[in-house]
């Protein structure tokens, strides 16, 4: 069996690394093959300097920072919470976080937008208008942080729980508690530093998916980083393309981090 293992794996590693970096490499031939000059990296050089990029790409880290914090503040003690006290209930928190996963993104862009609509038009002299309102701000849009924040439950949660699987988290927070430690001060303190892999994991999906998420916020009229790779898509191509590649390269550059990281991190757990 290990043979066949064996005899396999780089076959089908083969197969996985054409599959991926053949489109790659295509692409970074056409942002640096111009024809009649030859190679050049110019539409490199004018990405720094292209109008919209410096501001899209700080929105969507700004709310990818938001939307990370949400959800890890309200996922950890819920995960926790959920092994502790509550297993019986992990079925319904499963099912609850996977929804995102069924629900195609334009219909529930649809829904966030009919809200958004029906409050100003009938509640209009109420504060709740003056809330709609804020959540709409272009310069920091707190509805694409809810919606965001939806987006990566799924994500969040399966982490999280992967995470809460190796460790024993009962004997970590009744050890706790036994020093004289409260509830959060047993979290922070016992849980946290055992889940720091899973933590890294849960923040770099969800700014996977904010620097990804082009649906949403195209249709409820914002501009983040991947509205504006579109947008210049149809003056610029080349442009369009060699932002499209220096974003997949700095993922790539985020994993191997977060994968550095957490060896560090269970190396030190170990040690």
């Amino acid at each position: 069996m290990a043979r066949r293992v064996t005899t396999w794996r780089w076959p089908v590693l083969s197969l996985a690394a054409l599959y991926f970096l053949v489109p790659l490499a295509a692409s970074v031939v056409f942002t640096v093959d111009v024809p009649g000059r030859g190679v050049t990296f110019d539409a490199y050089r004018q990405i720094v300097h292209a109008d919209g990029f410096t501001s899209g790409l700080l929105l969507s880290l700004e709310l990818a920072a938001a939307t990370i914090a949400v959800v890890l503040l309200l996922m950890v003690p819920a995960v926790v919470a959920l092994r502790l006290g509550a297993p019986r209930l992990r079925p319904v928190v499963e099912v609850v976080c996977a929804l995102p996963l069924v629900v195609p993104p334009i219909a529930f862009v649809a829904g966030i937008s009919t809200v958004l609509k029906w409050g100003p038009e009938h509640l209009s002299r109420t504060p709740l208008f003056q809330t709609f309102v804020a959540v709409q701000n272009p310069d920091f849009p707190v509805v694409l942080v809810l919606a965001y924040g939806v987006m990566a439950l799924p994500f969040v949660y399966r982490a999280l729980d992967a995470g809460l699987r190796a460790i024993d988290v009962r004997t970590l927070v009744e050890a706790a508690r036994s020093c004289g430690a409260g509830w959060p001060q047993a979290l922070v303190r016992a849980v946290l530093p055992n889940l720091r892999g899973a933590l890294l994991n849960a923040s770099f999906l969800t700014l996977a998916l904010v620097l990804g998420e082009f649906t949403v916020a195209q249709l409820l009229g914002f501009t983040p980083f991947a509205v504006w790779i579109y947008s210049i898509g149809g003056s610029q191509a080349q442009l369009s393309v060699a932002v499209s590649v220096l974003s997949l390269v700095l993922s790539w550059a985020l994993l191997l981090t977060l994968a550095g990281l957490g060896g560090r991190a269970k190396t030190a757990s170990r040690g």
